[in-house]
C-alpha cells in the first residue's frame, strides 16, 4: 500500500509556478458534479494497481511446479514488478509535473493492463519476469500522481475520504487478486489465473477512463532535473527522514517474506491446502485496513515511538506464533503480522509527509520507493531462506528485520533525547 500525504505536492524537478487560491467551484466535493465519478474512477485504479501487481503471489507454487524451480527464483515474478515501481516511482512523479496527472495514470494503465495480457503466454521463468518487471515499472505512475491529482482536484476538507477511498481500492485490489488468481488456478491452471486478473484490470481501465473528470487545477510545469536532485539529496540527508525510510521499508520485508513464502506452506505437510483455499487466506488484509486506519488514534494515546513498538510487538507475537503446526495458530499468526505491518506502515508513511518541511511529494515517493524495495527484498530472501531452512529460516528472517525497527526506533529516541538536553542547556 502506498505512503499517503493529505497535502498538496510541493513541486521539485520543476520550475515553480505562481500560487493562485482555487475558488470552491474549481474543486470537487462530496455531493457535486464530479466528485463521485472521480472517486468510482481512482477506485478502480487502485483495484488494477494492486491486482496486477501481486498477481503471482498465491500463485508461486504453481509456477515453481510447472517450470520446476525453487521458491526463490519463482520468488522473482514478485520482486521484479515490486522493485521496478520502486526504481520508477520518483523520475514518474516528476513526469507528472510536466505532462498531467490523468495523462500519466491512464498511460501506466494503459501499459501495465497491456503487458498484464502477455503475462500468462510467457514461455519460461525469465520471460515472466520480465515482464512482470515492465509491468511494475509502468504501474509506478499511478501511486506517484493518484495523490497530486486529489490534491489538486479535491476540496481540502474532503481530501482524506478521496484518499481513503482510493487507498481501499489498493486493499481491496490486492486481496481481491490473490483470491481470484487461488481459486481460478486450482480449477484451470496458473496462466488462466493471470488471465482472470488482466481481464479484472481491463474492466478497471475502461470504467477509470470513462469517469475520471478532466484535471481543472493542473498547472504544467517545466521539468528541472537539477532541482529535483536537490530536494531528493536534502531529504536523504535528513537523518530522521532516513531513519523514517528505513522503517517503512524493514516492515516491508517482513511482510513481504512472509505473504511470499506462505503459500508454499500451506500446501505442503502437515496442512495440505489447496490453491484455492490458500489464495482466500489473503482476506487477512482485512485486518490491516482497521489497524490503518486506528494507527492515528494509537499515535494521539502512546505517541509516535509508543505506536511503532505496539507494532513491532504485534508483528513478534504473529511471528512466533505462525511456527506452531496447528492451522488455527498459523492463521492468527497471520492476522497479528497484518495488522502490526499496517500499523507500522501507516505510522512511519504518516510521519514522512509531517518532517518534510519543503518537497513533500518526493518525500513521499522516497518512502514509497524504500517501501517496495523492501517488499522485493523480502519477498526473494524470505524464499531463498525458506528453500534453506523452512519456515523457521523465514521466521528469522522476519524477526531480524523486526530487530532492525527496534534498532531504529532506540536510535531516534536517544537522538531527540540528547536534542532535548542541547535545547535546555542552550537556555
Amino acid at each position: 500500500m502506498p505512503s499517503v500525504s493529505t497535502e498538496a505536492p510541493v513541486t521539485a524537478g520543476a520550475s515553480a509556478a505562481p500560487s493562485v487560491p482555487l475558488a470552491p467551484s474549481d474543486q470537487l466535493t462530496p455531493g457535486g458534479p464530479g466528485y463521485r465519478r472521480m472517486s468510482l474512477a481512482l477506485f478502480a485504479a487502485g483495484i488494477a494497481t494492486f491486482a496486477l501487481l501481486y498477481s503471482t503471489q498465491a500463485l508461486l507454487p504453481a509456477i515453481s511446479a510447472d517450470f520446476g524451480v525453487t521458491a526463490g527464483q519463482a520468488s522473482w515474478t514478485v520482486s521484479a514488478a515490486t522493485g521496478a515501481l520502486a526504481l520508477f516511482v520518483l523520475p514518474l512523479s516528476a513526469l507528472s509535473e510536466r505532462f498531467g496527472r490523468r495523462t500519466l495514470m491512464t498511460a501506466s494503465l494503459v501499459v501495465a493492463v497491456v503487458v498484464g495480457l502477455l503475462v500468462p503466454f510467457a514461455p519460461n521463468l525469465e520471460w515472466l519476469v520480465a515482464l512482470r518487471a515492465v509491468q511494475g515499472a509502468a504501474l509506478a505512475g499511478l501511486p506517484a500522481s493518484a495523490m497530486a491529482f486529489l490534491a489538486e482536484e479535491v476540496r481540502p476538507k474532503a481530501l482524506v475520504a478521496a484518499i481513503g477511498l482510493f487507498v481501499a481500492g489498493n486493499s481491496i485490489g490486492g486481496m481481491s487478486g490473490r483470491i481470484l488468481t487461488g481459486w481460478v488456478a486450482q480449477a484451470w491452471g496458473w496462466r488462466a489465473a493471470l488471465a482472470a486478473v488482466g481481464l479484472l484490470a481491463v474492466a478497471c481501465a475502461v470504467v477509470f477512463r470513462a469517469l475520471l473528470p478532466k484535471a481543472r487545477n493542473f498547472t504544467s510545469r517545466t521539468l528541472s532535473p537539477r532541482a529535483l536532485a536537490r530536494t531528493v539529496g536534502a531529504h536523504l540527508s535528513d537523518p530522521l527522514l532516513l531513519r523514517l525510510y528505513a522503517i517503512g521499508g524493514l516492515f516491508m520485508t517482513v511482510f513481504g517474506a512472509v505473504y511470499t513464502v506462505i503459500g508454499y506452506r500451506l500446501v505442503a505437510d502437515p496442512f495440505n491446502l489447496p490453491q484455492g483455499v490458500v489464495g482466500s487466506v489473503f482476506v487477512v488484509y482485512l485486518v490491516g485496513t482497521v489497524s490503518s486506519a486506528a494507527a492515528g488514534r494509537l499515535v494521539g494515546r502512546l505517541g509516535r515511538r509508543g505506536a511503532l513498538y505496539l507494532a513491532v510487538g504485534t508483528t513478534t507475537a504473529g511471528l512466533l506464533l505462525s511456527l506452531a503446526d496447528a492451522l488455527a495458530a498459523v492463521l492468527l499468526g497471520l492476522v497479528l503480522i497484518t495488522a502490526g505491518f499496517f500499523a507500522g506502515h501507516a505510522v512511519a508513511s504518516s510521519s514522512v509527509s509531517r518532517t518534510a518541511k519543503s518537497g513533500r511529494a518526493q518525500a513521499s515517493a522516497l518512502y514509497q520507493s524504500s517501501y517496495y524495495l523492501g517488499s522485493s527484498a523480502g519477498g526473494t530472501l524470505g524464499a531463498i531462506a525458506f528453500h534453506t531452512g523452512g519456515w523457521a529460516a523465514t521466521v528469522a528472517l522476519g524477526l531480524l528485520a523486526v530487530l532492525g525497527v527496534v534498532s531504529i526506533t532506540l536510535y531516534g529516541s536517544r537522538c531527540a533525547r540528547a536534542e532535548r538536553r542541547r535545547a535546555l542547556a542552550g537556555h
